[in-house]
């Protein structure tokens, strides 16, 4: 009862229509040995998946037929298997072999986008392998740290988010102590023009990004702010950005459903002990585009680190993934 009264009394502040589900843990899809952290999820045109970036610079790919992730593509043009092949998330080595964050497909042309935390925005061709690297840098000045990735069903357009712009990925706990609450950015890459924008900056650890089903904004996580912002893309608003929904907790991966809602991630401030009462946080919120929460997920059961790197809903399930775990959750939706 505390922990249904908890989350009650925290999402009642928000929105007074929201519901709270309890979701049974399916089943688990293990990655292979000594890797981890598959951070965001991503399926293909025909269902195919999910498709994962993690700890080593590789993308794996779901297979029913083996029950087991194979390999599907690699970031760096440099990665030497020897060196790189199973390495541990937050290693130096990453640097070289490429930490893949945030995934997203472009349908029409079936290629997958990938925002690296070290090379930066890059594309995978729909046959996998070796990825190309789109985008380093802006105006000469290279990324600090690429966090997330959505593409625009409608244009191909990409948006993309640098948590940090002075701290690098392997320097993640220095980032969540740290007072650097202004170096994140959001930016729009063109595949037309090749040419990348700067929508927002002096985003508090901007993590995840989404853009609605008409594609008229585009919303960003503030991890350290504990609210999600949106960009207006077209309308009288456009190129303008207001507070879109404050969270009771920090917000990482937002991902648009078939249903032109959206799944958000929401954890426990860094460093905050868990209460004595079984933790409300993490959270899977689902909100429509009004920034109602229609829907809470309480995420405690199956996750051993009790943090949640991105809700994703296909077919009918949810899909639960954490940046420092081995394996992806699958829950009944």
């Amino acid at each position: 009862m505390a922990v249904i009264t908890g989350i009650l009394i925290s999402l009642i502040l928000y929105n007074s229509s929201s519901i709270v589900a309890y979701c049974k843990l399916l089943d688990r899809l293990y990655l292979p040995p000594s890797l981890t952290g598959p951070e965001s999820l991503a399926f293909d045109s025909i269902g195919g998946g999910p498709y994962t970036g993690v700890s080593d610079g590789r993308i794996l790919k779901y297979d029913e037929e083996c029950s087991c992730f194979l390999e599907f593509a690699h970031i760096s043009p440099y990665r030497n298997k020897t060196n790189c092949d199973g390495i541990s998330d937050f290693s130096e080595l990453q640097e070289t072999c490429g930490r893949p964050m945030g995934l997203s497909f472009n349908y029409k042309t079936k290629e997958l986008y990938i925002a690296d935390a070290y090379y930066g925005l890059v594309k995978v061709p729909y046959d996998g392998g070796a990825a190309t690297q789109l985008v380093s840098n802006v105006l000469g000045n290279p990324f600090g740290f690429l966090a997330g990735a959505d593409v625009d069903p409608n244009t191909g357009i990409v948006y993309f988010t640098e948590a940090s712009y002075y701290h690098k990925i392997r320097d993640l706990r220095n980032l969540l102590n740290s007072r650097d609450i202004f170096s994140g950015s959001l930016f729009r890459y063109n595949p037309t023009t090749k040419v990348t924008t700067l929508l927002l900056r002096n985003l508090a650890m901007a993590t995840g990004v989404a853009v609605s089903s008409n594609g008229s904004f585009v919303l960003v996580s503030e991890y350290k702010a504990n609210r999600i912002r949106r960009f207006w893309l077209t309308g009288p608003n456009a190129y303008t950005s207001d507070i879109f929904l404050w969270l009771p907790g920090r917000p990482d991966n937002i991902k648009r459903t078939s249903k032109n809602e959206f799944w958000v991630a929401v954890n426990y401030p860094f460093g905050s002990p868990p209460p004595p009462v079984p933790p409300v946080l993490p959270l899977g919120l689902r909100i429509n585009e009004q920034g109602l929460i229609l829907e809470a997920v309480p995420l405690v059961e199956g996750f051993g680190t009790g943090s949640v790197s991105e809700v994703h809903e296909a077919e009918g399930k949810l899909y639960a993934t954490s940046l420092r775990d081995s394996y992806v959750n699958i829950l009944t939706a």
